[in-house]
């Protein structure tokens, strides 16, 4: 029987994933908790499909999903805009079991911008042009698909979780990363920030990837806000990851 395909591997892992995180409990710090790869399957799988069909030379790994990305789309970093117009996924989307009033799930109608994604997915439109040219060799996950949020609408970060929370929680990202990994194949194992950074160099080591770090493209930081762009390149360069001259086809009107 043949193996089954990289795109069935990683939605197999998504799906296992989710079912653990659903399982689990993470006190009150995180009073409500936002599973996209359940309620926003639809939008993940319609990204995976697509774009995760091949063996990629580079792995993208961000932390967790935006309240205005990949909560709202399924897709890691998934500013609205960008996923339906630039990589053409327009698809329904659920809703969480609780949602904050603050942080409302409208799935493809929410007008707010995941800056982060806008930043990333602008990127890639800039440099690569249409999708199937960054696809080709790239492909971006989240590490911890789970989204928190305080009782306040404000962002809690996984690594913010009670040590015993962050365990459990992390003991299954690694698990589905790495299904990923096996699945993708890729030379280079990338953490966008810090954070993910420190969680994909073990699994990068163990398998023999070369592994690294891109700057996180968040607002919260004042070094992304000074040219993220240049300052992604400059980190993939260095790692030897060559780029393609910049594309003639215009970003979507995103600062960098």
């Amino acid at each position: 029987m043949p193996s089954a395909s990289a795109e069935a591997r990683i939605l197999s892992a998504a799906d296992r994933l989710a079912r653990r995180c659903d399982r689990m409990s993470f006190g009150t710090a995180a009073a409500f908790v936002y599973n996209p790869l359940s309620y926003a399957r639809a939008g993940y799988a319609a990204y995976v499909e697509r774009f995760a069909t091949t063996p990629k030379r580079v792995v993208l790994v961000g932390m967790n999903p935006g309240p205005f990305g990949m909560v709202q789309t399924g897709v890691p970093f998934g500013h609205v805009g960008l996923v339906r117009d630039w990589m053409g996924i327009d698809v329904l989307i659920g809703k969480p079991p609780r949602e904050h009033p603050k942080r409302p799930v409208t799935g493809f109608a929410c007008t707010r911008s995941e800056v982060s994604g806008a930043r990333l997915w602008g990127w890639a439109q800039s440099r690569f042009g249409a999708p199937a040219a960054f696809f080709k060799d790239y492909f971006v996950l989240n590490y911890c698909p789970l989204a928190f949020v305080e009782e306040s609408g404000r962002n809690l970060t996984p690594d913010k979780l009670a040590a015993a929370q962050r365990s459990a929680l992390f003991d299954a990202c690694d698990q589905a990363l790495a299904d990923c990994v096996e699945a993708l194949e890729p030379a280079f194992l990338v953490g966008v920030g810090a954070f993910a950074a420190g969680r994909v160099a073990p699994l990068a080591a163990s398998r023999g990837i070369a592994g690294g770090a891109i700057p996180h493209p968040s607002p919260a930081s004042p070094a992304a806000n000074r040219g993220w762009n240049a300052a992604a390149e400059l980190a993939l360069e260095a790692m030897g990851i060559g780029l393609p001259h910049a594309s003639p086809t215009p970003a979507s009107g995103v600062a960098s």
